[in-house]
């Protein structure tokens, strides 16, 4: 009974989700690699359905469950595709140049959202988007800090109009700057945003350049880690001085959220290699689908007219913050270039 309770429930958003999630997939594998995410898809065909007709109340419940108890799983899952081994690849060249673009990223988005009257969750999460790796660090980040679905929406609207931009920007940049592959590949791994987007930014340029982009992708996506533990401290902190929540307490292991806890044990295990590779192979793309159907979720709970009213600052903060991310990583790879670190 209380299954056929919990089906009828949940059963209609969540069905109503996934569907989206399957129609966002099939767009995807339509279009030239790289050019739009699945999830980027799913959050705006939400967003229109909700404007078109807003789901009715049989619906709400299932969504809600999609948006915030999906979208923990998939960074779960996630976990089990980092390689901690992974840094020491490629940590030589590329780890001076992400904490250059992580500081710029959320020490300039803090002064950037200040200055453009942004709530300190959405800032962080365009900064993270952009700073990390996309959708995935402001999936991570966002129940962490208890987001809002509409801060959601924003960031990853922000990060994928300039992720859209750099594919096409970046390659003529590297060629008219004389860039080497490695040298191109490094740039394009710490500065652009989503992972789709850098396969599609580095190997526009060369295959050997795009083959070191995405391990250089594969580094900076392990900053998620430090990060998530990081804003679950400063959240646990905000609320502990907050006087209307009542009964917290004061315990260290209440700052790691159980999602992020399960996220790290997945990533420690399958960087010792206790996850066949099968397996892994398997839970990424379970990951994948599950984050296309919070995000098709979080779309159908954003109102697109609302979202049209306060798009400027936004906007602004993405391209700001990507401008700065840019330079900053170009000027690093110089630096490193100077010294003879690499060619």
């Amino acid at each position: 009974m209380k299954i056929q309770d919990s089906l009828s429930t949940y059963g209609p958003g969540v069905l109503l989700a996934v569907v989206i999630a399957a129609a966002a997939k099939w767009i995807e594998a339509l279009l030239p690699q790289g050019i739009i995410s699945a999830s980027v898809i799913a959050l705006f065909i939400g967003m229109i359905f909700r404007t078109v007709k807003k789901p009715g109340s049989a619906y709400q419940a299932g969504i809600a469950f999609s948006s915030k108890r999906l979208l923990k799983f998939a960074i779960i899952f996630l976990g089990a595709n980092l390689n901690i081994a992974t840094i020491m690849q490629v940590g030589r060249m590329s780890l001076f140049i992400m904490v250059f673009t992580l500081a710029t990223c959320f020490g300039g988005g803090y002064f950037t959202g200040k200055a453009l009257g942004l709530n300190w969750k959405m800032s962080n999460l365009i900064s993270a988007g952009t700073g990390i790796c996309g959708g995935s660090a402001i999936a991570a980040i966002a129940p962490v800090i208890g987001a809002e679905d509409r801060d959601i929406a924003f960031a990853m609207s922000a990060t994928f109009l300039f992720d859209m931009a750099m594919i096409l920007v970046f390659p003529l940049m590297g060629q008219w700057l004389g860039m080497s592959d490695t040298a191109y590949g490094l740039w394009a791994g710490t500065a652009v945003n989503d992972t789709s987007s850098v396969v599609a930014a580095g190997y526009s340029f060369s295959e050997r350049a795009g083959d070191f982009a995405v391990m250089v992708k594969l580094t900076r996506t392990l900053s998620i880690i430090p990060t998530v533990l990081i804003f679950s401290a400063i959240n646990f902190r905000i609320k502990r001085k907050n006087p209307t929540i009542e009964h917290q307490t004061a315990a260290v292991i209440s700052i790691i959220p159980y999602f992020i806890g399960f996220f790290l044990i997945a990533a420690v295990l399958n960087s010792v290699g206790l996850i066949p590779v099968s397996l892994s192979s398997a839970m990424k793309n379970v990951s994948k689908f599950l984050m296309v159907t919070a995000l098709a979720a979080i779309g159908l709970n954003t109102n697109y007219n609302e979202m049209k009213k306060g798009a400027m600052g936004p906007m602004l903060h993405g391209f700001i913050i990507s401008l700065l991310v840019a330079v900053v990583a170009l000027a690093a790879i110089g630096v490193e270039q100077k010294l003879g670190l690499f060619a």
